[in-house]
């Protein structure tokens, strides 16, 4: 086949191309002014705490959510302006409630990065960040029966809300959570990204082209930050952490993802939030008090190195991603589920007796 037989071929992939590279150039481009400007105005991390990395002592610059907003931001704004297939009469209603509502969190991320919020006031930002996307058509309505293979009859609206307030809220926490290594938080939203690009390009039928490109604008930003962010960090994502959340929380269910595709891809992430809130609470303490009770700091705690466990989370999830685009039946994706989620459990039991008495519980968040 020659060039021109090719070019309809190539002209389908501009807009996915496009969008990726406005997000990595710009997130590149914003990365060193945040740097810069953490450290000229003390938005730094310090140790102390259950911060003991050796960024901290270096004083690195907490302000990385910066790059992720306005790359993601101006990203999903070039997109929309772009002459693509429009299959959702709500997008726009969407669309707008993911940009207002992870404006609010962004906010409340960087305010808790000058100020130090304790965790009410981040669930009150939550709270509204949710609450703003919910009100704006982003909510889930239905699961797959995965014995059936049919959809669930639409819930009644009080359950919907229920449920997708606690998707959204629980993401944004899993995410805020998961980002104690660097590189980490970052690497797995690329690859739930790419996982939700698949299913959204690819996968339905008809392929989602202008909803894809959220998710490529999410890949776009997320790898220019982690080319900082990866050990040793220049930069740390901060505040950023729960606007990632929302975005990954958001797009999940805008993206038309079954709930086990992103279960399996964030299985592990979710599962160690959930074990650590039960954790927590057995122990008469707030589920949302940080500490090095999770899994990444716990193998960190055992011997285990900064890049080992990170590759082996980004190697974890993306295997569970791919498993769920290759498996069709909605039967087996449960299963493959449910034996993720029982690999998940006893890894976290095995590493929690291994690591050192009260090492998990020693270390709070300041």
């Amino acid at each position: 086949m020659n060039y021109p037989d090719r070019l309809p071929e190539i002209l389908q992939w501009q807009p996915y191309v496009l969008t990726f590279n406005i997000a990595l150039v710009i997130a590149l481009l914003v990365v060193p002014i945040a740097d810069r400007l953490g450290k000229k105005y003390g938005i730094t991390s310090k140790p102390g705490g259950r911060r003991v990395n050796e960024g901290d002592v270096r004083g690195v610059s907490r302000l990385g959510g910066l790059s992720l907003f306005i790359s993601f931001t101006c990203a999903v704004l070039v997109a929309q302006a772009m002459p693509v297939p429009r299959f959702d009469p709500y997008e726009v209603v969407r669309i707008s409630g993911l940009l207002i509502g992870g404006a609010i969190i962004f906010i409340v991320g960087l305010l808790d990065d000058i100020y130090h919020f304790g965790a009410l006031p981040q669930f009150l930002g939550q709270f509204v960040a949710a609450a703003v996307a919910i009100s704006f058509q982003i909510f889930i309505e239905f699961f797959n029966n995965p014995f059936t293979g049919q959809q669930t009859e639409p819930w009644p609206y009080i359950v919907t809300v229920a449920l997708s307030f606690f998707w959204l809220v629980g993401m944004m926490n899993t995410v805020n959570w998961m980002d104690g290594l660097d590189g980490l938080a970052g690497g797995v939203a690329f690859i739930t990204g790419a996982v939700l690009f698949v299913n959204s390009a690819f996968r339905l039928d008809p392929p989602q082209t202008s909803v894809s490109l959220l998710m490529v604008a999410l890949m776009g930003s997320s790898l220019g930050f982690v080319l900082y962010n990866f050990y040793p960090a220049r930069i740390f994502m901060g505040g950023g952490a729960m606007y990632l959340g929302f975005l990954m929380g958001s797009l999940s269910i805008i993206g038309g993802a079954k709930m086990a595709t992103i279960l399996l891809v964030m299985g592990l992430p979710l599962m160690d939030a959930a074990w650590q809130i039960v954790h927590r609470l057995r122990r008469g303490r707030s589920p949302f008090e940080g500490d090095r009770g999770h899994i990444h700091f716990r193998l960190l705690d055992i011997g285990f190195s900064h890049r080992q466990i990170v590759l082996a989370y980004y190697g974890f999830c993306a295997f569970f991603g791919i498993l769920t685009l290759v498996i069709e039946s909605q039967f087996f994706k449960f299963v493959a589920l449910g034996v993720m989620l029982g690999l998940v459990a006893i890894g976290l039991m095995v590493v929690t007796r291994l690591t050192p008495k009260n090492q998990g519980e020693s270390s709070k968040s300041t």
